[in-house]
């Protein structure tokens, strides 16, 4: 494509002609006299940034916004400023739902605008409609929905304007991406480093050719050509602080459709944290209002990139001619750092990503190449496929983490006599994956390793030529395809050690045949095949996850060159979560909205297939940390013998209640066995309820026990059940929860809420109905960690039992050492309960749950039948049990709580005094809890950046839940084996999101 002017030179603005386009010099002084004398107005002006016009807030002297005045750049005509007013008009009428930042009209309905001097000469005068909210450009980061909001706009607005013609269109603008090769070229001389001018100058001219190839198959059409973060407005009314408002049409014009989409894309990529994968929830939200077709498709990105060239060069020349400009001279970075993303990931790459993404038809592949072997005389029976996923049993044990485990897993398998060992194209492989890190690893495999155990001699597959040679690699043409063969060749010493064979002694260019011999190689050489289509760029020997769709797409799988069928298409995430939302029912719901798909775990960490560690932060329900081999040990050891249920008479059971009576005070020395914590607390309300025979119960607000009929009648949380507290059985009392953080009694005062307690189950009693059973979690889980008042149980206990109730301690998230300090929570509170609820950490996921009472309260079951439990207590269920609490006090895993949890507490607190988010830090030992709040005064809590920052911290790598009533606090409560090294990978990931959150709430 020429860089040539398509057209006559236009009606309005010629940005070549101007060369610069400064914008007016007009002080707030000025603009207040503007106001005044103009539009009779007596208001005060702030200004507002702009890159060629110049904007001012209007305001009363109270603060209230009247308009925004905008002061058109004088180069712009008023028929191109009458066109802009009109596509504003347009797509506020086509689109009520948005906002848009029109001309406000005077009462006869004209449009308020005026021609007024300056020095820069005449210029027109708006008062344009002041959008509240706040724009979505500054420090933050974007998460995926406010991103697809943004491409959801831009196709509203790219289908509102389809149609519209105005000769105010007819204008050359230095966005326009159809003269970008020209604005870089005119340009580039304003960027004074050398790296950096080059930079800008291949990237342009790469991008140019690309598009090039289908620029005549683009439609053109009016576009606003700038609804970037900066114009793009933030709704007031939406917790989640979506966008709904557009501003500042000053770039409108008529150019390629889809340049509306590469502009918004392109501004994403300036946010912290903003990679260019992050761009392809706003193209499937654009794709869907208004669908991008193929060559669309394949000339975005190459758009964003001369988006990103473009504004580099005019960022710099608009700096230089205008350097009293401040928006113009601060923008200047992060216009480079749009760039640095824009070009980090090669165009081919994103290309066929977002043609993935978007599902559309791909582009023929060239032909799957075919031919000679590769390697001469392998017989493809003799190779045995060496699996490396997430799920490959070769990977326990945290065997993935044992560098060389690669080369030491296949020569095992060359030592049981295979004569070769083959990976698979296009797996993750687990053993590129790597904990506590921010940014996921390349794990995904573009071709395939192959060892050999035999010499072996590598021959050309078909007739061809040599691209490239050298020591350890030959590349050379095969088919539509380049094959790229490099090797190495282990040793007992050095794993993987550079190999000597030497590669055919010919020149780049040199013609092969079929059959000719390109190396020798050694037993025990690694071969790596790859093959890449001739004209795509160099590929990776492993990509990241997010962009491996784009990368796949350039290559093939080379499995047919050894013999070997080609891989077949593995399920992806999204296709099982369907299936698991038709066969699973949905109420039964799962974190993310759209989850990694998990199937590993170890110690601290879960994996997901595509090779990603996540730190775990929410699973008590493995205290000992995930797969933990005695436990695992002792499990299969004793399914290999037997399990049945507990009427049988065997050893284990025996043993388990025993020790698990003994970690508790007297009069506790009865143990029942079951499977869940819902069923403990289920049980342990009959327990009550027959000892006393009183039915009424009392239990506290702002509390979770379970899912069964008892224990979910007793639950309050209304963030597990809105409808928690209108729909409790009559025979449920409720009193306040007694959070001195948030609750009605704070901070000192928070003693009070002990009398109140004592008060209902008084009157509880004076009515006839005396309590039969209190029931409360020990130290307040579900509410974030919150400790309960000092003295709170004792003076409630004491009450409880005055008539004759009696108390249970519901254990099952704070038990077993969790606190550190204590090992049951209700020792923090010095009282002895009559019934202990336990489940959770007691199997280490083997599902487990205990009631421990007295023998008293025991027997007396009895008057209401026997109890039975098909699974708890079975010879497995109390191995696991027993194992559990070997682990416990031989790893010293509640000392690992007091130490790395108090580190973890000191790292959150020291957060707390640097956002002002952080409301407080709750908790004891590994059992914490980070109360996030819009106003540490009025304590508004702040759900909406709660789930952003889980959300955050997921692609951060760290899995981490909100809990409370408001949903507001992140439950801290990871396997008891944390380490020091994770504690800190947390708290710094935590600070980094906190960083980068989108502010909420006041000051939007």
């Amino acid at each position: 494509m020429s860089h040539e002017h398509p057209h006559p030179r236009p009606a309005g603005v010629d940005f070549f002609a101007r060369k610069a386009l400064p914008a007016p010099r007009i002080t707030a002084d000025d603009a207040d006299r503007i106001a005044a004398e103009s539009f009779g107005l007596t208001v005060r002006a702030d200004p507002l940034g702009s890159q060629q016009d110049t904007n001012f807030l209007l305001h009363h002297d109270a603060g209230a916004p009247v308009a925004v005045l905008k002061i058109a750049n004088p180069a712009f005509g008023p028929t191109e400023i009458e066109a802009q007013d009109t596509a504003a008009d347009l797509i506020a009428g086509a689109h009520p739902e948005l906002r848009v930042a029109t001309v406000l009209r005077d009462r006869a309905g004209d449009r308020r605008s005026a021609t007024v001097p300056t020095t820069d000469g005449p210029v027109t005068a708006r008062l344009l409609r002041y959008l509240p909210g706040g724009a979505l450009s500054g420090p933050h980061h974007l998460p995926p929905r406010t991103v697809a909001a943004m491409g959801a706009i831009a196709g509203r607005v790219s289908a509102a304007l389809r149609d519209f013609r105005h000769p105010g269109l007819d204008r050359v603008l230095q966005w326009d991406p159809q003269h970008a090769e020209r604005v870089v070229a005119d340009l580039v001389h304003h960027v004074a480093e050398p790296q950096r001018r080059t930079a800008v100058e291949a990237a342009a001219a790469a991008a140019w050719a690309e598009l090039g190839v289908v620029a005549d198959g683009l439609p053109r059409q009016a576009v606003h050509l700038d609804l970037t973060d900066d114009n793009l407005v933030r709704s007031p009314e939406s917790p989640l602080g979506l966008p709904d408002g557009i501003i500042d049409f000053g770039d409108l014009t008529t150019s390629w459709a889809v340049a509306e989409l590469a502009v918004c894309l392109s501004s994403v990529l300036r946010h912290p944290g903003a990679e260019p994968h992050h761009v392809l929830p706003a193209v499937r939200a654009f794709h869907a209002l208004r669908p991008l077709s193929a060559d669309e498709a394949a000339a975005l990105w190459p758009l964003v990139v001369l988006r990103a060239a473009a504004l580099v060069v005019s960022g710099r020349q608009q700096a230089a001619v205008d350097g009293d400009n401040a928006y113009a001279v601060t923008a200047l970075e992060g216009e480079w750092r749009i760039f640095e993303q824009a070009v980090a990931v090669p165009s081919a790459v994103m290309s066929a990503l977002i043609v993935d993404a978007l599902g559309l038809p791909v582009r023929p592949a060239p032909s799957l190449p075919v031919g000679r072997p590769v390697v001469a005389g392998l017989a493809p029976a003799r190779i045995v496929l060496l699996d490396l996923s997430t799920e490959a049993d070769a990977m326990d044990h945290g065997a993935w983490l044992e560098p060389g485990i690669e080369d030491r897993l296949a020569a095992a398998l060359l030592a049981r006599g295979s004569a070769a060992v083959a990976t698979r194209y296009g797996q993750s492989r687990l053993t590129a994956a790597t904990p506590l890190t921010a940014e996921s690893p390349a794990t995904v495999a573009t071709g395939v390793d192959l060892w050999v155990g035999a010499p072996a001699e590598l021959r050309a597959p078909r007739d061809g030529e040599l691209v490239a040679a050298s020591p350890g690699r030959v590349v050379l043409t095969c088919g539509l395809h380049l094959l790229d063969l490099s090797w190495t060749t282990a040793t007992p010493d050095c794993p993987s050690a550079p190999a000597t064979p030497t590669a055919p002694d010919a020149p780049a260019g040199s013609p092969l045949n079929a059959g000719d011999l390109l190396a020798s190689l050694p037993a025990r050489t690694r071969l790596r095949l790859t093959l890449r289509r001739r004209r795509g760029p160099e590929v990776p020997a492993l990509v990241r996850p997010e962009y491996a769709a784009g990368w796949l797409a350039l290559t093939a799988d080379p499995a047919g060159l050894i013999g070997l069928p080609a891989a077949g298409a593995s399920t992806s995430p999204a296709e099982l979560l369907h299936r698991r939302g038709a066969a699973f029912a949905t109420v039964q719901e799962h974190y993310y909205d759209e989850p990694p798909r998990i199937e590993r775990g170890w110690r601290h960490h879960l994996v997901s297939t595509d090779g990603r560690v996540y730190l775990d932060m929410v699973n008590n329900v493995t205290p000992l940390g995930h797969a933990h081999p005695r436990v695992e040990r002792a499990v299969a050891r004793q399914l290999r013998r037997l399990n049945t249920n507990s009427r049988f008479h065997y050893a284990s059971v025996v043993e388990f209640t025993e020790r698990l009576a003994a970690l508790l005070p007297t009069p506790l020395d009865t143990v029942f066995l079951v499977n869940s914590g819902s069923e403990a607390v289920d049980l342990a309300l009959r327990l009550a309820i027959g000892a006393t025979g009183h039915h009424d119960v009392v239990a506290l607000r702002e509390a979770y026990h379970g899912w069964t009929y008892a224990s979910d009648a007793v639950s309050t949380s209304i963030a597990d059940n809105p409808n928690a507290l209108s729909s409790r059985p009559s025979w449920v009392h409720t009193v306040d929860s007694p959070n001195p953080y948030r609750g009605r009694l704070r901070g000192a005062d928070a003693v009070g809420y002990a009398a109140d307690a004592v008060r209902v189950v008084d009157e509880l009693a004076a009515s006839g109905r005396p309590a039969g059973a209190f029931v409360s979690e020990s130290f307040y889980g579900n509410a974030g960690a919150v400790a309960l008042p000092d003295g709170y149980l004792r003076q409630v206990y004491a009450a409880v039992r005055r008539h004759g109730g009696l108390t249970i301690a519901d254990e099952i998230q704070v038990g077993y050492g969790r606190l550190g300090t204590w090992f049951w929570g209700f020792e923090q509170q010095d009282v002895v309960p009559d019934i202990v609820t336990v489940a959770k950490a007691m199997g280490n996921g083997h599902p487990l749950g205990a009631v421990i009472t007295s023998q008293a309260v025991a027997e007396r079951y009895r008057d209401q039948g026997y109890f039975f439990s098909s699974t708890g207590g079975s010879p497995v269920s109390s191995v696991a049990g027993l194992t559990v609490l070997d682990v416990l006090r031989d790893e010293d895993l509640q000392g690992n709580a007091v130490r790395v949890g108090g580190h973890l507490r000191d790292r959150l607190r020291a957060l707390a005094d640097r956002h002002a988010l952080i409301g407080a830090v709750h908790g004891s030992g590994l059992y914490l809890g980070v109360e996030l709040v819009r106003d540490r005064d009025t304590l508004e809590p702040a759900p909406e950046e709660t789930a952003e920052l889980c959300d955050r911290m997921l692609e951060l790598g760290v899995v981490v839940q909100p809990t409370g009533d408001h949903l507001n606090v992140l439950k801290i409560k990871p396997p008891l084996c944390i380490d020091r090294p994770a504690a800190d990978f947390f708290a710094d990931t935590l600070d980094r999101a906190l960083t980068g959150l989108t502010p909420r709430g006041r000051g939007r």
